[in-house]
């Protein structure tokens, strides 16, 4: 059980590393349009488009990246204080 947990850990850390990469690409121009972009797009965009939908930018700053970081950083802390948890049974 504990290489399931680790596994899952790591997959959303590496998720969120990859928003991470998304939202600063936003930052160079172009750089959204290149294959690597588009391709992090495809698998980025699908789960910040919630977010966005719920959450308005302020002026011109869209806050809604930094909430949905945050709610996976929560749920990778969530899922290693369970892999604890169930380590101890």
């Amino acid at each position: 059980m504990d290489i399931v947990f680790g596994i899952l850990g790591k997959l959303i850390g590496l998720y969120s590393w990859a928003l991470i990469i998304y939202i600063l690409m936003s930052w160079v121009p172009d750089v959204r349009a290149s294959k690597f972009g588009q391709l992090l797009g495809s698998i980025c965009e699908p789960y910040l488009e919630p977010f966005r939908k719920i959450i308005p930018p302020i002026g011109m700053i869209d806050i809604s990246p930094l909430v949905a970081i945050f709610l996976l950083r929560f749920a990778e802390r969530g899922v290693y204080s369970l892999n604890n948890v169930v380590g101890f049974i």
